[in-house]
C-alpha cells in the first residue's frame, strides 16, 4: 500500500430514522421519519416500507409527502402505515442504505366496569389482590394501586409489594389499618395514559390470638434474558406471619455482582449494567420463624451485534487485491450479510468496483449497519506528499532503513541509486517490497547520496537524501545486581559513550514498565554527578520494587541497554490460592500455595477466619489448626473449633524473621456442615401469674450456637411433688418466655403460700436434640404480697441521685419472709409532679437497697416501695419524703499559673467564685487542682489519666483547700514537662463538682 491523498467518502448517512410509537391521541396528526444524508452531488432519497418501495413521485398520495429526505406520514391509519421502514440515499457515487425504523401503534384499553368482588381475609393471613390489567401496546407500563381515594397511592414496603410483572398487589400479612378500598392504576410512560380499575374492598377479620403462619413464596421470578449492559429486576415476595425477610444469592458464587442492588424490603434484586459474568441461577429465599422457602431460576445475557471489525473508506491501486471485512460480536450469533449499491458483489478490483459498500450484522436483539466507500485509482508516481528525507543518519556497525514512500497506482517499480552507482541486493544492502533501503552493519563508506527511481505504466519520479554516519552508542558502566533489604537505599549504575554531535538520553525500566521519575519521586530520583550518567537512586527500598532494572541510553539515530536484578529482603507476600478442600460440620481442610519468601525462609503460617456475624470486614480472627503450630513448608492444614452451620472465609499469611506478611486473598465463603447443638438456654426461671399462668423465661441462645436449621427450643415443667414433666415446643428462635395457662396449677389450700414448679429448657434443631438447662425452681404465688415494705429511708446523694433502703416484707403471721419477685421503687416531685406519672425502678427480691438516678435539683421528693411477684403489686409503704442537693456551682474559678525558671516549679492561682445566696446553686466548701500529664521530657508521649494534686507540694494524692484559703498553690515535679501540663481548678460542694 502506497501513501494516497485523504479519501472524503462521496455519501454517508448523518442522520436515520428511530422507532417510533404513534397514538390516536396525538395531537400531530402526523408522523415524522428523519433521513439525511452527506454527499457530493447531493443525493436524492426513497423509502421502502416492509421492502416495497413507496412511490412518492410517481403515486402520489394524501399520507405520504417527502420534505428532503424526511417522509412524513399524514394523518396515520394502522392498517395502512404500521411496518418496517428503511431510507434509501443515492448518488452518482453509489447507494446507502439507512437502518430499520419500526412505526408502531399505541394503545392502553379501560378497564373493564364489572364491580370487584371483596376480598375477606384473617388478620395475620397473607392476601393477594389480582390487578388484571387490559389490554396495551407497548407491553411495558408500570402498575400501582390507589387506597381508598385518588390519588393517594399505596407505598410498598416490606410487608406490602406491587408485582411490575403482573401488576398484582401482595401483602405478607394483613394488619387492621389495611383494611379499605383498592383499586390498580396502570400507567403506559410511552403513550401518556393511564387508566385504574374498579375498586376492590379488603376487609381483615380479628383472630385472637393472632396466629403464626409459615413464609410462602407466591412471587417468584421465572428464567430471564437480559441484554448486555442493560439492567434487569428480578421479583420474590413472600407471605407469612412474622413478614418474611428476604435473601438473594447467585448460585456458585459468595456474594452478589457488584453491581447488584437489593430494594423493597427485599423483594427486588436489581442489577446494572448487565455483563455476561452475571448469567448464572439466582436463589431468593424467604424466611420467618415458621418456615423458610426458596425458589432459583436461570439469568441469561444475550447481546445486540456490536462491531469488532468493521469497513472504512479506502483507495486501492487499480488491479490490486483487495478484502473487505466485517466482523460482529453479539450473543446469539449475528448473522453478517453484503450490499455493494444494494446489492451482493465480489470481484476483483477494477474501476467498476468503486461504489459505496454496507456490511449488515444481526440478530434477535437487533441490527447494525456500516458504511464505506471503495475508490478504485491509477496515477503516476508522485513524492509530492511524501518525499525522501534530505538528511539521513544511521549509527556505525547499525542497521540503517531510508525510506520511499510515493504516491503511485498501480505499484511502482523501484530503483535506487548512490552518487551514480545503481545499488543491487546483496547481502549488506537489499530493496524491501515498500521501496525502502535497508543496510545492515553501516560504516563511514557508506555516506552519501541516496537517490530513489519509482515508475509504473503512468510514469515516473525520483527523490534524493543525504545519509552521514555516526558513532555507535554504547553502555560503558552496566547496573550490577543487587540485594537490598526493605527500607534501604539502593543506586544502579548507567554509563553510555555516544557521539559527540548528538544528544543521550537515559531511560529506566521496571519489568518493561518505564519509571515515571516526576510521578514515582518519593522512590526514584536520577543522580546527575557525572558526565554521561544516567544513574538511578532507589529510596526507601520496598518490596515492590523488586524485579529487572533495565538502563536505555538513546540518541535520535540508535539505542542499546543493559538490565540488572534487584532482590529485597523483607516479610513474605501473600500466599495464594487460599481454597477448602474438605468440609466438616466443626473443621475444615485448608490447602494454599506458598508466596515469595523475600529472601528470607518463612517460619510459619497463620490462619484466620471471618464468620458470618463479623462485625467489619477486617474483623479477622486467629483460628485454632491441626497442627496446632503450621511450619514454613505447610501447604495445608485442618481448620478446627468451627461453629457448625456457619458461613466462614479464611485467608493465611507467612511469618518469617523480618515478621509478619501480607495476607492472601480470603478463600471462596463457605458453609460448615449442621450438626446437633449443645449449647443449652441460660437464666431459665419464670413466676406464676394469674388464673393459672405459668410463666417459663429463658436468655435465647445466640445464633451461631443454632448449628443447623429449623433451631427451637423444648420446655419442660412439672409440680414439684410430681413425677412427670409436660412438654411444649417453640420453633421461634428468638422466643425469651412460655406462657402456660392451667386452672389447676393454682395454688391450693394444702400449699402454705406458693406452689414450687420446676422448669428446664433445651434446644433442637433438625438434626436433634440438645442439653437440658440446669433445673430451675419456679414459684406460684397464692396471692399478691400482703405486707408493704418498712422502715423506707432516703438521702441525696447529689443534686441529680439519691439512695434509699428499707426492710424486707415479712408474713405478720408467722414472721417469715414472704414469698415475692422483686420491689417497685417509685419516685416523684411532690409538687410538680403526679404520682402517674412517677419514675419506677424494679430491684430483684435479693435486695433492700438501690439507687435513684435523674433527679432535679434542691427538689423535694416523694419514695414509695411496693414488693410484687406473679400475681401482681403488693400494697405501698409509707411515703419517705426527701430534698436533693442544690446544684454545682456553675462558674469556673479563673486561674492562672507561673513555671519557674528551671522548669521544676509550678506556681498556681486563681480567684474565688462569687456565691449568690439567694440563687440555687450550693455553697463552695473546697477547691481541688486537676492536672494531667501529657508527655516526658526524655521519652515518648504517652497520655494518662487525671491526678488530683493536694498542697503544700510536692506529693501526689487529694488535696482539699478550703474556700477561705490563699486560692494559690506551688508543687514540684522534676521528671514533669512541665510546659505541657494541663491544669484545671474545678470548685467542690460536697461529693459533686
Amino acid at each position: 500500500t502506497f501513501p494516497i491523498l485523504p479519501l472524503v467518502p462521496a455519501l454517508t448517512l448523518a442522520m436515520e430514522p428511530l422507532d417510533i410509537v404513534y397514538t390516536k391521541e396525538s395531537p400531530d396528526k402526523r408522523i415524522s421519519m428523519n433521513c439525511r444524508a452527506r454527499g457530493n452531488p447531493a443525493p436524492t432519497y426513497r423509502w421502502r416500507r416492509d421492502n416495497w418501495e413507496i412511490k412518492l413521485l410517481e403515486l402520489p398520495t394524501d399520507h405520504y409527502s417527502l420534505v428532503g429526505g424526511n417522509l412524513i406520514i399524514n394523518n396515520p391509519d394502522e392498517k395502512k402505515h404500521a411496518g418496517t421502514y428503511v431510507c434509501v440515499a443515492k448518488n452518482i457515487y453509489g447507494t446507502v442504505i439507512s437502518k430499520e425504523a419500526k412505526v408502531k401503534f399505541g394503545f392502553l384499553e379501560e378497564f373493564p366496569d364489572e364491580e370487584r368482588d371483596p376480598v375477606t381475609v384473617k388478620q395475620g393471613q397473607g392476601a393477594v389482590l389480582i390487578c388484571d390489567p387490559p389490554k396495551r401496546w407497548p407491553y411495558e407500563v408500570t402498575f400501582q394501586w390507589i387506597f381508598n381515594e385518588f390519588p393517594r397511592f399505596l407505598h410498598p414496603d416490606k410487608r406490602r409489594f406491587v408485582s411490575q410483572s403482573t401488576g398484582n398487589l401482595y401483602i405478607s400479612k394483613v394488619e387492621e389499618s389495611d383494611a379499605g378500598n383498592y383499586s390498580c392504576y396502570v400507567f403506559n410512560p410511552q403513550i401518556g395514559k393511564g387508566v385504574y380499575s374498579k375498586f376492590i374492598s379488603l376487609i381483615p377479620i380479628e383472630e385472637l390470638p393472632e396466629r403464626k403462619y409459615k413464609s410462602d413464596l407466591v412471587v417468584k421470578f421465572p428464567d430471564t434474558t437480559a441484554m448486555l449492559n442493560y439492567n434487569v429486576t428480578l421479583e420474590c415476595f413472600a407471605l407469612g406471619n412474622p413478614a418474611p425477610h428476604i435473601v438473594w444469592r447467585k448460585i456458585g458464587a459468595t456474594d452478589l455482582p457488584a453491581s447488584a442492588e437489593v430494594s423493597m424490603g427485599g423483594a427486588l434484586l436489581h442489577l446494572y449494567n448487565v455483563q455476561y459474568e452475571d448469567a448464572s441461577g439466582y436463589e431468593c429465599e424467604a424466611i420467618n420463624q415458621k418456615w423458610q422457602d426458596w425458589h432459583q431460576a436461570w439469568l441469561y445475557v444475550e447481546a445486540a451485534p456490536e462491531w469488532a471489525v468493521t469497513i472504512n473508506n479506502t483507495q486501492k491501486d487499480v488491479g490490486s487485491e483487495h478484502t473487505m471485512s466485517c466482523v460482529a460480536n453479539g450473543k446469539p450469533t449475528p448473522y453478517i450479510r453484503w450490499l455493494k449499491d444494494g446489492e451482493l458483489k465480489f470481484s476483483s478490483l477494477t474501476f467498476d468496483d468503486s461504489g459505496m459498500y454496507q456490511c449488515i450484522a444481526e440478530n434477535y436483539w437487533g441490527i447494525i449497519y456500516a458504511s464505506a466507500e471503495l475508490r478504485v485509482i491509477a496515477c503516476a508516481p508522485t513524492f509530492e506528499f511524501n518525499p525522501v528525507k534530505k538528511y539521513l543518519l544511521g549509527a556505525n556497525n547499525g542497521r540503517v532503513v531510508i525510506e520511499c514512500k510515493p504516491r503511485a497506482a498501480p505499484r511502482p517499480k523501484f530503483t535506487w541509486t548512490k552518487g551514480k552507482e545503481v545499488l543491487f541486493n546483496n547481502s549488506r544492502i537489499s530493496i524491501m517490497f515498500d521501496g525502502s533501503l535497508e543496510i545492515l552493519n553501516a560504516t563511514r563508506n557508506d555516506e552519501g547520496l541516496y537517490t530513489c527511481f519509482a515508475e509504473n505504466d503512468k510514469g515516473k519520479a525520483n527523490s534524493s537524501g543525504i545519509l552521514t554516519i555516526t558513532e555507535a552508542t554504547q553502555i560503558t558502566v552496566a547496573p550490577e545486581d543487587t540485594v537490598a533489604m526493605v527500607g534501604d537505599e539502593v543506586r544502579l549504575q548507567c554509563q553510555a559513550s555516544y557521539d559527540p554531535s548528538l544528544d543521550v538520553t537515559f531511560i529506566w525500566s521496571l519489568d518493561f514498565r518505564v519509571i515515571d521519575l516526576y510521578l514515582e519521586w518519593k522512590h526514584y530520583q536520577r543522580v546527575m554527578d557525572q558526565e554521561n550518567s544516567g544513574e538511578l537512586k532507589i529510596m526507601n527500598v520496598q518490596i515492590a520494587h523488586e524485579g529487572r532494572y533495565t538502563c536505555t541510553a538513546q540518541t535520535v539515530v540508535d539505542n542499546v541497554t543493559a538490565s540488572a536484578d534487584l532482590k529485597v529482603k523483607g516479610r513474605p507476600g501473600p500466599p495464594g490460592g487460599v481454597r477448602v478442600e474438605e468440609i466438616r460440620d466443626t473443621s475444615v481442610k485448608l490447602v494454599w500455595n506458598r508466596g515469595a519468601d523475600h529472601g528470607n525462609p518463612v517460619l510459619g503460617y497463620t490462619i484466620q477466619t471471618r464468620d458470618f456475624y463479623a462485625l467489619t470486614k477486617d474483623d479477622w480472627r486467629v483460628a485454632s489448626t491441626s497442627p496446632t503450630a503450621l511450619n514454613g513448608m505447610a501447604v495445608m492444614a485442618d481448620v478446627v473449633d468451627l461453629y457448625p452451620w456457619m458461613q466462614y472465609e479464611f485467608r493465611v499469611y507467612a511469618t518469617n524473621e523480618f515478621g509478619d506478611g501480607e495476607a492472601s486473598v480470603p478463600s471462596i465463603k463457605i458453609k460448615t456442615w449442621d450438626a446437633v447443638p449443645v449449647v443449652a438456654p441460660t437464666n431459665v426461671g419464670g413466676y406464676g401469674g394469674k388464673d393459672g399462668e405459668l410463666v417459663v423465661t429463658w436468655t435465647p441462645v445466640k445464633p451461631q450456637f443454632f448449628y443447623g436449621k429449623k433451631f427451637g427450643y423444648v420446655v419442660a415443667f412439672k409440680p414439684h411433688d410430681g413425677s412427670d414433666w409436660w412438654y411444649e415446643t417453640i420453633s421461634d428462635p428468638e422466643t425469651r418466655r412460655y406462657v402456660h395457662r392451667d386452672s389447676s396449677f393454682g395454688v391450693t389450700s394444702d400449699d402454705f403460700q406458693v406452689r414450687e414448679f420446676q422448669v428446664k429448657v433445651k434446644t433442637f434443631n433438625i438434626k436433634g436434640d440438645g442439653p437440658y438447662s440446669l433445673t430451675t425452681t419456679v414459684y406460684y404465688p397464692r396471692d399478691v404480697p400482703s405486707e408493704s415494705p418498712t422502715d423506707v429511708y432516703a438521702r441525696p446523694v447529689s443534686s441529680h441521685e439519691a439512695l434509699v433502703w428499707w426492710l424486707p416484707v415479712m408474713d405478720t403471721g408467722t414472721g417469715l419472709q414472704q414469698y415475692i419477685d422483686g420491689y417497685q421503687v417509685k419516685y416523684w416531685r411532690k409538687y410538680d409532679d403526679t404520682e402517674p406519672g412517677a419514675n419506677r425502678i424494679f430491684v430483684p427480691a435479693t435486695a433492700n437497697q438501690t439507687r435513684l438516678e435523674n433527679m432535679r435539683p434542691d427538689s423535694h421528693y416523694l419514695i414509695e416501695v411496693r414488693a410484687y411477684n406473679g400475681a401482681g403489686v403488693g400494697p405501698p409503704s409509707e411515703h419517705c419524703e426527701m430534698f436533693t442537693k442544690r446544684a454545682p456551682p456553675s462558674v469556673a474559678p479563673r486561674m492562672w499559673r507561673y513555671i519557674s525558671w528551671t522548669g521544676k516549679w509550678l506556681y498556681v492561682w486563681w480567684d474565688h467564685i462569687p456565691y449568690n445566696w439567694f440563687g440555687n446553686e450550693s455553697f463552695p466548701l473546697y477547691y481541688k487542682v486537676m492536672f494531667r500529664k501529657t508527655g516526658y521530657i526524655t521519652g515518648p508521649i504517652y497520655m494518662t489519666g487525671w491526678h488530683f494534686m493536694d498542697f503544700p507540694m510536692p506529693q501526689v494524692g487529694d488535696y482539699e483547700i478550703n474556700s477561705s484559703g490563699p486560692g494559690k498553690a506551688s508543687f514540684l515535679r522534676p521528671t514533669l514537662n512541665l510546659a505541657a501540663v494541663l491544669l484545671l481548678a474545678l470548685c467542690i460542694m460536697g461529693l459533686e463538682t
